[in-house]
């Protein structure tokens, strides 16, 4: 059994030790929690989104630059969310909530061809209680035991994120948490990264393991999509890919520069009929996939699930970005927690202790010390990437596996017609149905 013990839990300001407290099982526990004890009459802020349907096509020429000159003079006109998050996340930033000032850490954009960012973060290598994790199973049981979401303070959370009912954008400062239904919520990471970095939480009182379902990639997507800022993307880390707590959870934040991953060049390889178009990511460290386009937001949605879910039964950690508003999807496998606990990666690189979550394979590095910051480089970041990825032969392996997968599922999602439809013409191209058209196209597409 490979275990590594390197990867920290990020510790909520209001949970403690059981056993410091003497337990908290009662009612009222004192800590303003989101489990039975103090959830009994609370409300919460709720933002209802309206459902997204049609997906906008990508801009292939990058985020514009006008947006964060924008952006910086405080000239941008921001959507309802991003304005509310904003708010609120600073208001808890007043209060005291998180373990440091992050907008006081240095950042920089590292000379190279790549525009890999640096960021110093000291505060995030502080106070933290260390967690052994096993990282040879992707797919783990929630263990109430462990730290979970629902023993964070309710101030933690900025608001309830659920679909709104007249499909318009509703907000209720003082809404009831119905716990039978268990909402799912946006939350603080009281150790951020960057400005406005939030955790949404599906279904928090399900407490779903870490894993991706179809609903709780669709209710990602549809954050991504609900703010109006390219800077604000929504990320995922599996078990064995550096997500630290087994309980279903997303990261997102904003950042006001492109990610070096968006800007890779990529090969379409395949689509579907119903619009979602694949790409492999070309000359980047770091080996995946794309996915964008889609009939709806569902389409897209599903596909990425349909894949992430084929990683996870087959034992793969991988990691996802969403990008430009919920357009573009990127899935990326990767094996440094494995090479990590098998001693394969080097001494120097572990000394950085860097855990290449999302952030980092999506080229915003968060350096602890101070002298990888100062002596950071283009050709060091591409290094510890490159440790990351699958080999190109484990890679074109994974690829069989997901295509085989997501193939067989768009033919079970197809209505009795369209079945026969696709029996009678002897294969999977015909456009009556929504199966995989493998290697329909294939150009080089720089993104």
């Amino acid at each position: 059994m490979l275990r590594i013990k390197r990867v920290p839990t990020i510790l909520s300001n209001y949970q403690k030790d059981e056993a410091e407290e003497g337990g908290g099982a009662a009612r009222g526990c004192g800590r303003n929690c989101l489990r039975n004890c103090c959830l009994p009459g609370s409300k919460l802020p709720l933002y209802a989104f309206p459902k997204a349907e049609k997906v906008e096509s990508c801009d292939k020429n990058g985020i514009p630059f006008a947006f964060l000159d924008s952006l910086l003079l405080g000239e941008v006109i921001l959507k309802s969310f991003d304005c509310y998050l904003l708010l609120q996340w600073e208001d808890r930033m007043e209060r005291g909530l998180f373990r440091y000032d992050v907008t006081a850490c240095e950042t920089k954009v590292i000379p190279g061809e790549h525009g890999f960012i640096a960021q110093l973060n000291e505060g995030r290598h502080l106070k933290k209680r260390p967690t052994e994790f096993q990282v040879d199973k992707v797919l783990q049981a929630f263990d109430e035991n462990k730290f979970n979401f629902t023993k964070v303070g309710q101030e933690e959370v900025l608001f309830q994120f659920e679909p709104s009912e007249d499909g318009e954008v509703q907000f209720y400062p003082n809404a009831p948490i119905d716990v039978d239904n268990s909402p799912s919520v946006v939350a603080i990471n009281v150790s951020p990264i960057e400005y406005g970095h939030v955790l949404l939480i599906p279904r928090i009182l399900k407490h779903l393991p870490q894993r991706i379902d179809h609903e709780s990639l669709l209710l990602a997507l549809n954050m991504a999509r609900e703010a109006g800022s390219p800077y604000f993307r929504v990320g995922y880390n599996s078990l064995g890919a550096f997500a630290t707590i087994n309980h279903l959870h997303f990261q997102a934040y904003y950042l006001a520069v492109p990610f070096p991953l968006e800007k890779a060049a990529a090969k379409k390889i395949t689509d579907f009929n119903n619009g979602v178009e694949i790409y492999e990511i070309l000359n980047y460290p770091v080996r995946g996939l794309v996915f964008e386009g889609g009939n709806s937001l569902k389409d897209l949605s599903d596909s990425v699930a349909d894949t992430c879910i084929c990683l996870q039964d087959h034992n793969i950690p991988y990691n996802v970005l969403i990008s430009e508003s919920g357009k573009r999807v990127f899935v990326l496998p990767q094996c440094y927690a494995e090479k990590q606990a098998l001693g394969e990666v080097s001494a120097e690189l572990l000394d950085t202790q860097v855990n290449p979550a999302v952030w980092e394979i999506s080229g915003h590095m968060v350096l602890k010390r101070k002298e990888d910051y100062e002596g950071a480089s283009e050709k060091k970041a591409w290094r510890l990437l490159e440790e990351v990825s699958l080999s190109e032969e484990r890679f074109q392996e994974v690829m069989a596996i997901i295509f085989e997968t997501i193939s067989c599922a768009a033919v079970e999602k197809m209505s009795p017609e369209d079945k026969q439809d696709a029996e009678e013409v002897g294969g999977v191209n015909s456009d009556h149905h929504a199966a995989i058209v493998s290697g329909k196209q294939e150009c080089l597409v720089q993104l």
